[in-house]
Order: structure tokens, then sequence, then C-alpha cells
């Protein structure tokens, strides 16, 4: 059982005050909902063992009505399989190209028996005559609880919306335009919405805690994948995975959960990467303070507040990693025994990394944490920064406090992304129901299991309590050696840090032979890393190559 004063200290670490908890796009888990949750399940477990009840710990659900009579729940509505079938036509790369746009849902089975519906967008490029040539990528975003509008709006889909680069977009109207930079002349496009967003949700049998869970939601995307491309004589073709955020983290479990059902990828894409969350956000370990260094430095240096600021970021960062690593990590590791001159020593270094002032950096102990330092960082200038994206300033109500009082680099394009979509989606793809497109289920989050069950071969008998999916990944890359994987990282995202990516990742356990397979890029943008059009542009220019080496080993 979880200790609760464990938990709310843990809480008092992490929480953003009047912050909302979710990613922008939609990613990264704030530990305090995951505090609250487990301290809640403790309370509840704690009652269930003194009352005898072993089920008055688990969270309650939502069912269908009681059948009359039978003191039963009813099942679910089965929805009929629909889509709306429409005509387009992009340039890319100066290249015009016709495609088909596919705006439906598709049920899922377990038994046989239906046990969800999940709406999709789909794109194929029109006059394909060998689709065995042909990539199908797979997209979704994260949360857990998001739908995955900030990828099929703002990324490489045909048709995105134009929002203001580290800006507020404002209010409506909002243009949008066909993307020069879509992958589409590389690959056909498929967005899926997880189950309990946009339009998805539970059907018959179904409950929503057999998907809200690592795992289960595993056993939903693979299902959906599986049916879209038995549906679509897809099955010869090259298939890609393309998550964010915490769809990285469903990404690395699906290529190893998919491999054993018989479907090897050709390729992974992983965007802001978060493959264990437990180290991500633990409260009392050095290495999520260590890993967060290098992201300060960049933010720091994109604001102009470092003493010396250098010409060349990436270099400069090379040096904040060593460092992180190195002279800093251990004087993290002496805690209250560290020597007063080595203290001293550790905080000016700090400073020059940082910006933030050697009696500040000594009051907080040297542990530079991602709140205080989006206060801190430009607090003369009444100011804070984004988690998601630092480069975005927020204006608070004051400049006092610990922690900003919003992110702004989330509310910045929340509102284009929304209204931009609900319109696209109705005006263009001719696509409606009569329910409301969920953006963001806050209910998804608050009842979300993060227990998953690892590979056999790591030996851990029970699912491991916090996701953890980076051996799942390196198992799919060894059991499929011609499987390749791109990480894509901004350089200003606090929610999923690069240098902390770059560690899972190296912890993956490849062999020497394996290691081309694995390609990291970097883009001076944050969570989003296409909110930035030069990033994007960058981006798409690494996806070519990356696409031509892995479509056709």
């Amino acid at each position: 059982m979880s200790n609760p004063q464990t938990l709310c200290a843990a809480m008092h670490c992490f929480c953003d005050k009047r912050q909302s908890p979710f990613p922008l796009g939609r990613p990264v888990l704030p530990l305090v909902l995951v505090c609250i949750g487990l301290l809640m399940a403790s309370a509840a477990g704690a009652a269930a063992e003194a009352d005898g009840d072993p089920k008055a710990g688990e969270p309650a659900e939502k069912e269908g009505p009681a059948d009359e009579g039978s003191g039963k729940k009813a099942e679910l509505p089965v929805p009929k399989e629909e889509s709306s079938v429409t005509h387009h036509q992009v340039t890319i790369g100066g290249q015009q190209i016709s495609y088909t746009a596919t705006a439906g849902t598709l049920l899922i089975r377990k038994a046989d028996q239906p046990v969800a519906s999940m709406f999709y967008v789909a794109y194929t490029r029109d006059g394909i005559t060998d689709a065995e040539r042909r990539p199908v990528t797979f997209f979704y975003n994260g949360g857990p609880g998001s739908s995955t509008i900030w990828l099929h709006m703002g990324s490489f889909g045909p048709r995105i919306v134009e929002t203001a680069n580290a800006q507020v977009s404002g209010p409506a109207p909002y243009n949008v335009v066909n993307n020069g930079n879509s992958l589409l002349d590389r690959s056909d496009l498929v967005f899926i919405d997880a189950i309990g967003t946009g339009f998805s949700k539970p059907a018959g049998k179904g409950k929503t805690k057999d998907f809200w869970s690592v795992d289960g939601d595993l056993d939903a995307f693979a299902s959906f994948i599986t049916r879209y491309v038995t549906l679509n004589h897809r099955w010869n073709s090259p298939k890609f995975l393309f998550g964010e955020s915490y769809g990285t983290l469903r990404s690395a479990g699906l290529a190893f959960r998919l491999h054993q059902q018989g479907m090897d990828l050709n390729g992974v894409v992983l965007l802001s990467s978060a493959l264990d969350l437990g180290l991500l956000f633990s409260p009392i370990a050095d290495e999520p303070v260590e890993n967060i260094l290098p992201t300060c430095a960049a933010i720091a240096w994109y604001h102009d507040k470092l003493p010396r600021k250098p010409a060349d970021l990436a270099a400069f960062l090379q040096q904040v990693r060593d460092y992180a690593v190195g002279d800093y990590a251990q004087a993290l590791a002496k805690g209250y025994t560290l020597p007063s001159a080595q203290l001293d020593a550790v905080a000016e270094r700090l400073h020059e990394f940082t910006g933030l002032s050697v009696k500040y950096l000594k009051e907080c102990n040297l542990r530079v944490e991602p709140t205080r330092f989006r206060k801190e960082l430009l607090r003369d200038e009444r100011r804070s920064v984004g988690r998601y994206d630092g480069r975005f300033e927020g204006i608070d109500v004051d400049s006092a406090g610990e922690a900003p009082a919003f992110d702004p680099s989330q509310y910045a394009v929340e509102g284009a992304f929304v209204a931009a979509f609900n319109s696209y989606l109705a005006d263009e793809l001719k696509f409606s129901q009569d329910s409301r497109y969920e953006v963001i289920s806050m209910e998804i989050f608050k009842n979300w299991d993060f227990k998953h069950a690892l590979p056999q071969f790591v030996g851990f008998p029970v699912p491991y309590p916090m996701a953890y999916l980076v051996d799942d990944l390196g198992q799919a890359m060894r059991e499929n050696p011609h499987l390749k994987v791109l990480s894509a990282n901004g350089y200003f995202d606090l929610a999923t840090p690069f240098f902390g990516t770059e560690r899972d990742l190296n912890h993956m356990g490849l062999d020497s032979s394996l290691r081309d397979n694995l390609t990291i890029k970097y883009y001076p943008s944050g969570h989003m890393v296409y909110l930035n059009p030069e990033s994007r542009k960058a981006f798409r220019a690494d996806l070519e190559a990356f696409y031509d080496g892995a479509a056709h080993p």
C-alpha cells in the first residue's frame, strides 16, 4: 500500500497551482494527479481491508442502466461502423497530390464481441497501383486522456491550422491551410483517437476500465491497427507508428506487442518521449533534476539570460550534459554532506548554465526543478515561461510565488486547434455525430492504471507499478533487427526533457549491430516540435531520410 505522507509530499513538490495537468500534445503526466489517484486508492484500499471488501478501492466506472428485473447492468449500445469519404488535393514539394480522406469509426472486438468503437481519419493517396510498396503510418497523441487533434492539425497531415510561432494565436477566425510539409507524398496517414477521447467510446460489453490502463490501451490500439490493416488490405505494406508524449510510451509497447502478434513494423517515430514515468516524476531521485538541466540551459539561452551567451547552442548543451552527469550529479549525491566550498562552486556553475542567481540556487539546494525555474527565470520582467515550450511567456497576477499560475504554451494555441478541427471535420470531412468531440478527458487521466506487465525476459513476476516501456522497445528492436526508430526532441520542452530521453534510449541494451537503427534528432522548439514552422520543415526532412531507410529494408 502507498504511504499517504510520501504521496502528499510528492504532490507538494510537483503541483503547478491552478495549472491544467494536461500536456499540450499530450503528454506527460503531472505527478500531482498520479499522486491523488494513488492516495485515493490507498485510502479506499485501507477501507476495503477493514471491511473485508477487496473491490472497494477500485475506481467507479460509467456503465449502462440496470436491466429491469435482473439487477444487472445492461450492455452499452453497439454503434454501426460509419464513414464519410471526401476527395482533395495538396501540393507537397511542388508536386500536386490527389488524395482521399476517410473519417469514420471501426469496432474493435474481444472474444468476437464488440467492446469499443474507435474514431479515426485516414488520408490515402489516389492512383497507387502497388499498395505493397506504399507505407501506412498510424498517429496518436497521449495524455493519457488526449485526442489526436494536435498531431492531426499541427504536424504532417495534409491540412493544418496556422498558429503564431511562440506567441498567443488569439481568437477566431483561424486559417486551415494546405500543408506543404505533409508526409502524404511518402505514406498514407491514419490519425486515431484513444477510447474516451474524440468520438471513440466503449461499446457492448466494453467498460472504461478495460481501456483506461497502460496495457488495456495497448490492447485497444493493437486491435484497431490490426482491423484497419485487414479491412484495407495493408498487411503487406510497410507500417510505421508515430506517437507524441504518452503516445511514445504507447508506441514502445505496441512495437513489441504487434511483433508478438505477427505484425513486424518498419519504423517508429517518438516525438517528445516519456518511456519511464516512475523516474520522470520521482520526487526524491536526483536523475530527473540532472535531466532537466540542459533544457533549462536551452531556455535561458533563448531568453538571453545567460551571463555569457554562446553562439553555438548545440555545443553549449553538450557542455551542460557533461556537467549534469559529472560534477552536478556528484554534488547532488552528497546531499547535506556537500562541503561548503563545493556548494559555492556548483552554484556558480549552475548560474552560468541557467541564468538563475547564485543566491537562489543555494536556497533551492542546487535542485533546479521545472516549476520553480519557469517562475524564476523572467521574474524580474514579471513574466513566466511555458512548460511544454519554454519559448512562450506568460503574465501572472504578480511576480511573487514559487509557481506560475498557468502554462502559456498550452493556452496560446489550444483555442486555435479546437476551433479549427471542429470546423474542418464538419465542413471539409463532412463528418458529424450527436455527441461532442472530446478533446481532453480529465476523467481518463484520474482513473488511469499506470501498471505495466514487463517483457518476460526481465523476470519481474507482477505488473510494474509505474509505466516503464524502455525494455519493450529494446526487445522489439532485438527480435525485429530491421526495426528503425527515430526520436525527435525539442530543446525547449520541460515536460519531456531531451536529456532524459537520451538516457532512457541509452538503456535499451542494444547490441552494437543494432545501434545504427536508432536516430535522435533535435529542434529549436518545444514539446510540439511542429509549432515552430522552421522546425516542422527540418523535421519533415529528417522523416524523409528515415522513411527512405526504413520502408524498404
